[in-house]
């Protein structure tokens, strides 16, 4: 089974073009419109990774964050910023323990191994954690 990726992204463009990219590399994609959204599909199904828009109108990015972080069932997550502010945000979004930083626009090759070094992170830790 292909790991999982949940992207939060408003804006639809954006949620297609990564969904097309990551499910072009086989990953299983699931899509949230919002921050409300993704927090309930995280904790109904916890995916491999979340791919978060940290400018979302309502509950943005960063409030996104603190309550999976707050939450044991989505806690061990690895959760990658994904902004157009690259510049502002990248050092914050690091300082306050997301995993990883993806700008926009995205570049197919950072984006590809950037969910690929946090996947294969959270492989090796379940493996690890599941002794056969």
């Amino acid at each position: 089974m292909p790991p999982t990726i949940l992207i939060a992204e408003d804006y639809d463009d954006n949620r297609e073009l990564l969904r097309l990219l990551l499910a072009g590399a086989n990953y299983d994609v699931r899509e949230a419109r919002n921050g409300r959204e993704c927090l309930e599909l995280a904790r109904e199904d916890p995916p491999d990774l979340i791919m978060v828009d940290l400018s979302m109108p309502g509950l943005d990015g960063w409030e996104v964050f603190r309550e999976l972080k707050a939450n044991s069932s989505t806690a061990h997550i690895p959760c990658v910023a994904v902004t157009a502010h690259a510049d502002h945000d990248r050092a914050r979004a690091l300082q306050s323990g997301f995993s990883d930083f993806v700008g926009k626009p995205f570049r197919t090759e950072e984006l590809l191994l950037t969910v690929a070094r946090w996947v294969s992170k959270k492989s090796v830790t379940k493996d690890q954690s599941n002794p056969r």
